[in-house]
C-alpha cells in the first residue's frame, strides 16, 4: 500500500487531502455518510470475472488462526478468557494475529491475543463468574469484590426497578425475554463516520451539539433533569470518541484526521466497530452497510494505480477475517440456545438507492469471494445480509446464487420493503430487523411464555409447577372438565384470552418496557417551554446503569428521537423503533 504523508496540519487541510476527487456535497458542512455515497459510488452491472485470488498473505494468517486458535475453540469451546481486566475500549494493548509485520493489513482485536474474551462486569457479575468458571478459569476476587461491593452493574440496576409482580412473573417463566440479564434493543453505530471524518470533526460535532442548548433560569424541574442528562450523555460520548483515538494510537494508527486511502478507510471504520465490540456485550453487532462506501475510496485508489484488484480483495479478506473471530464471554446455556456462539456481525449490501440506481458495486462481489474455499471459506460471520430485488444486475445475481449453492453462507431480504421504510442506507440489526445506519435504535418488550399461559387459563392464573398463584385469584376461574372428561373450548379460549391480557397489562409491561434499553435511554426530544404545555411530555424511559452501554456506538448513532413506533409482532412481543429527528439548534445531529 502506498504510504500516506502527513505534511498537512489544519483540519481543512486534512478534510482536503482525504476527499480530493470526491464529488462535493452536503456530506462536506455536515455529517451526512448517506449523501456522500450518494453522490461518488459507482454501480457495478458485471460480472465476477475481475476478481483476484488470495494473496499469500491472507492464506498464511487464515491457516495460522486455524491451526493455533479456532483449533483449540474446536476442542474446549473456549480459547482463553481475562479474568484481570474489564473490557472498555482502550483496556488492552494491541494483539496480532502471528505477529505486527505479518498482520498488518487490518489490524485490531478485542484483546491482546486472537480468540481471547475479555469480561464485562458491568451487566452483572453473577453471568461473568459463571461463564469464567465454565471456561475452566477462577475470576479474580479484588475483581469480584468491586463488581460485587463498590460498582453498581446493570444487572442490580434492573432488579431495583422490577416490581413484585415482574419478579413472580419471571420466577415462574411466563415472562421471558427480561432485561436484567442484558439490554432488551439494538443499536448499529454509523462505523464509516471515522473514516470519512476523521474523530476530531466528530469531536468537534458532539461539542456542538452538547452546546446547543443553552441553560435557562426557567426551566422547569423535568426540563433541568433532562438538561443534565442531555449534557452528561454528550459528555460521556465524547470521552469514549477520546478513547477511540487512544486504540488507534495502540496500533500506530491517526484516527484523529479522516482516511486518505482506501487502506485507512477500511481499517478506521473497522476502528469504530472494534472500538464497540470491546465495550458492549451485545448479542448482536451488527457492521453495517459498508461496501458501497468503502468501495468509493478502493476505485480512486485503483483508478490512481496505487493498489491493484489484488491488493482490494485483500482489504476485504483481512477486514472480514477480524470479523470473524469476534467473541463474547458467554455462559454455555447461552451458547445452547443458539445452537453455537453467534455475535451476528451483519454486513448488509446491495439494494437499490432511492434514486433507482443499484447500490451493486464491486466490493459487493470481494465480500462474496472471501466466501469462496480459495479464500476465507464459508462462514456464519459477518452474517452477509443481500438486500434483494429480481431487477439486480444480472452478473450479481448469478454471482450470488452460486455462492448461495456452494456455502449455503447468505441470507436475502426484499429491498423494496425494507427501502420503502427505512430508506436506502439501511442495514439488518442482528438477523432480520431493518434500521437506518446511525438514525435509530429498537427496544424490545419482553415475550409472554404463551403455552403456559394456557395451562394458566385452565388452572386458575396458578402454576403447577411451583404452585404460585401468578395471576390474581378472581381474574380467571379453573376449569374443570365436562361430564366426558373434556375441556369446553369457548371456556378454555376465554380464559386464554384473559391469561394474556393479564401478562401484558400495565402492571407488567409499562415497567419491563421502561427498563430494557440496550444502554442508556435516547435523550427525549427538547420541546422548549414556548411549546404548549399539552405537547411537552415530562415522561420517558427512566435511566438504567450504564452497564451495558457503549457510548461509541451512541456517539456514532443519531440520538435524536422523534415518535416511537410501537410494531407488536404478536400478542406477547413488540418492537419499538426510535426514529431520528434534527436537534434543537436546527443541525442534524452526529
Amino acid at each position: 500500500m502506498t504510504a500516506v504523508e502527513n505534511a498537512a496540519v489544519s483540519q481543512e487541510e486534512l478534510d482536503a487531502k482525504a476527499w480530493a476527487g470526491f464529488t462535493e456535497g452536503n456530506w462536506q458542512k455536515d455529517i451526512d455518510v448517506r449523501d456522500f455515497i450518494q453522490k461518488n459510488y459507482t454501480p457495478y452491472e458485471g460480472d465476477e470475472s475481475f476478481l483476484a485470488p488470495a494473496t499469500e498473505k491472507t492464506k498464511h494468517l487464515w491457516k495460522y488462526l486455524d491451526d493455533n486458535y479456532l483449533a483449540v475453540e474446536r476442542k474446549q469451546r473456549v480459547y482463553d478468557v481475562d479474568t484481570h481486566t474489564p473490557a472498555g475500549i482502550d483496556a488492552f494493548p494491541a494483539g496480532y494475529i502471528d505477529s505486527p509485520e505479518v498482520d498488518n493489513v487490518i489490524v485490531g482485536l478485542q484483546t491482546d491475543v486472537p480468540c481471547k474474551r475479555a469480561m464485562m462486569p458491568n451487566g452483572g457479575w453473577r453471568m461473568v463468574e459463571q461463564a469464567i468458571k465454565e471456561a475452566g478459569k477462577e475470576p479474580d476476587p479484588e475483581i469480584k469484590k468491586i463488581f460485587t461491593k463498590y460498582r453498581k452493574t446493570h444487572n442490580d440496576g434492573v432488579f431495583g426497578v422490577y416490581t413484585k409482580n415482574i419478579k413472580i412473573a419471571r420466577h415462574n417463566k411466563i415472562l421471558t425475554g427480561l432485561p436484567d440479564a442484558y439490554g432488551r434493543g439494538r443499536i448499529i453505530g454509523d462505523y464509516r463516520r471515522v473514516a470519512l471524518y476523521g474523530v476530531n470533526k466528530l469531536i468537534a460535532f458532539k461539542k456542538r451539539d452538547k452546546d446547543s442548548i443553552p441553560y435557562r433560569n426557567d426551566f422547569t424541574e423535568p426540563e433541568i433533569e433532562h438538561w443534565i442528562r442531555f449534557r452528561e450523555e454528550h459528555d460521556e460520548q465524547i470521552k469514549a470518541l477520546k478513547q477511540l483515538i487512544n486504540l488507534g494510537n495502540e496500533y500506530g494508527l491517526d484516527l484523529t484526521r479522516p482516511a486518505q486511502t482506501a487502506q485507512e478507510a477500511v481499517q478506521w471504520t473497522y476502528m469504530g466497530y472494534l472500538a464497540s465490540i470491546k465495550s458492549q456485550d451485545g448479542a448482536a453487532m451488527s457492521f453495517g452497510r459498508n461496501s458501497a462506501f468503502l468501495d468509493v475510496f478502493i476505485e480512486r485508489d485503483l483508478k490512481a494505480g496505487k493498489i491493484t484488484e489484488t491488493d482490494a480483495q485483500e482489504l476485504i479478506d483481512n477486514i472480514v477475517m477480524k470479523l470473524r473471530i469476534v467473541r463474547f464471554l458467554r455462559t454455555k446455556d447461552y451458547d445452547n440456545i443458539f445452537s453455537g456462539d453467534p455475535y451476528w456481525a451483519t454486513w448488509s449490501d446491495a439494494g437499490f438507492g432511492d434514486d433507482g440506481r443499484p447500490m451493486v458495486t464491486k466490493t459487493s462481489f470481494r465480500l462474496l469471494n472471501t466466501l469462496t474455499l480459495e479464500h476465507l471459506g464459508p462462514g456464519p460471520e459477518p452474517n452477509i445480509t443481500i438486500f434483494w430485488d429480481p431487477k439486480l444486475p444480472e452478473g450479481y445475481k448469478r454471482f450470488c446464487a452460486k455462492i448461495s449453492i456452494d456455502t449455503s453462507a447468505i441470507q436475502y431480504e426484499s429491498d423494496k420493503e425494507i427501502r420503502s421504510h427505512w430508506g436506502d442506507d439501511a442495514a439488518i440489526a442482528c438477523c432480520v430487523s431493518p434500521m437506518r445506519v446511525g438514525k435509530q435504535m429498537q427496544f424490545f418488550a419482553a415475550r409472554v411464555n404463551s403455552a403456559k399461559a394456557l395451562l394458566y387459563a385452565i388452572n386458575g392464573g396458578r402454576d403447577e409447577m411451583t404452585g404460585m398463584q401468578v395471576i390474581d385469584k378472581g381474574i380467571i376461574d379453573p376449569i374443570t372438565p365436562e361430564a366426558d372428561g373434556t375441556l369446553d373450548y369457548a371456556k378454555v379460549k376465554d380464559n386464554y384470552e384473559k391469561a394474556l391480557e393479564s401478562c401484558t397489562t400495565r402492571k407488567y409491561t409499562v415497567p419491563l418496557v421502561a427498563v430494557c434499553p440496550v444502554c442508556p435511554s435516547p435523550p427525549t426530544p427538547w420541546l422548549p417551554s414556548s411549546m404548549p404545555r399539552s405537547t411537552r411530555s415530562t415522561t420517558r424511559m427512566p435511566r438504567t446503569s450504564k452497564a451495558t452501554s457503549t457510548s461509541t456506538s451512541r456517539a456514532l448513532t443519531t440520538i435524536w428521537s422523534s415518535a416511537t413506533a410501537l410494531r407488536a409482532t404478536s400478542r406477547s412481543t413488540a418492537t419499538m423503533t426510535i426514529a431520528p429527528m434534527t436537534s434543537p439548534s436546527g443541525l442534524s445531529p452526529l
